[in-house]
């Protein structure tokens, strides 16, 4: 009974940190939002933002991985 209790622990705190997923996907909308209004704003500066654009998705999507990551480890370590 005591391992029964033990594995729902490790599957609802894998699915606590699938949270971080989420939230990687609302931080990328903003960046990618953020960058197409400021684009479509002043279309001549668009191209020197690009770089920070990618940094940014890049930046959101790691922390996505990480979370992703860590509900991996919960389910799956002993």
């Amino acid at each position: 009974m005591e391992g029964n209790i033990a594995e729902m622990g490790q599957f609802i705190g894998a699915g606590l940190a699938c949270t971080g997923m989420g939230g990687a996907g609302i931080g990328i909308g903003h960046v990618a939002g953020n960058f197409l209004a400021g684009a479509l704003r002043n279309p001549a500066a668009a191209g020197e933002q690009t770089a920070t654009l990618f940094i940014g998705i890049a930046f959101a999507e790691a922390l996505g991985i990480f979370s992703f990551l860590v509900a991996l480890l919960l389910m799956f370590a002993v």
